[in-house]
């Protein structure tokens, strides 16, 4: 009996020209890294049913947010929940330009690059960019990535009588640190927020000792 050995299925270029950015270490230099804070709106929270309307990015290099390189797009709303409507704004035939969901992850993942993703609640986020790579046949995005709702509990004091929170929201993480919420619940207004709590984060952690990137990340 034959044994056929199975073909790796094709992945198109867009593709494997993000992943060969993996083929390189990343500097240890945290002052080198680079990063993509991001945020999407979405009509619901189901990973499954529910689909991304709009993904907003600012890249951060060298703690300063890069206002040139945004990315801000909106998608064609293959779904449409009215009940969410009041917290993104987003209408199912609003005058905003809209592309296919195939097209936004193309033109995403060129953006992203190999960048460190940083997002508040990321696993949502994740899930929800995961799930669409997949829809379309695709991995799972590669890229390391930082939650500023748990990073930011390694800037507070502990003690017997004040414990932190399970779960900081992003409105707390602004008004903790006086960040202005005027662009709050669109996708490239609250990746802006992100950033700036992400930098006023990662000013507290290096007065610690010791201060790395790898002990970001664990």
């Amino acid at each position: 009996m034959r044994l056929f050995k199975k073909t790796p299925k094709h992945l198109p270029d867009f593709w494997l020209k993000y992943e060969n950015l993996f083929k390189e270490p990343q500097s240890k230099n945290f002052n080198e890294l680079v990063f993509v804070v991001l945020d999407t709106e979405t009509t619901g929270f189901s990973f499954e049913e529910d689909r991304i309307l709009s993904i907003g990015a600012v890249k951060v290099k060298g703690e300063t947010i890069s206002v040139q390189e945004v990315f801000d797009i909106y998608l064609e709303q293959e779904k449409f929940n009215k009940e969410t409507v009041p917290v993104h704004g987003l209408l199912k035939n609003g005058q905003r330009e809209c592309i296919q969901e195939i097209l936004a992850l193309e033109k995403f993942l060129a953006y992203v690059g190999n960048a460190i993703i940083v997002a508040h609640h990321a696993g949502f986020d994740m899930g929800m960019l995961n799930t669409a790579l997949e829809r379309h046949g695709l991995p799972k995005l590669k890229n390391k990535v930082l939650d500023t709702g748990i990073i930011y509990k390694k800037t507070l004091l502990k003690s017997y009588l004040v414990q932190p929170k399970a779960q900081y929201s992003l409105d707390e993480l602004a008004e903790k640190f006086s960040i202005s919420k005027k662009d709050r619940h669109t996708a490239l207004g609250d990746a802006y927020i992100t950033a700036v709590a992400f930098l006023k984060i990662i000013s507290r952690l290096k007065e610690k000792k010791n201060f790395t990137f790898k002990s970001l990340i664990r």
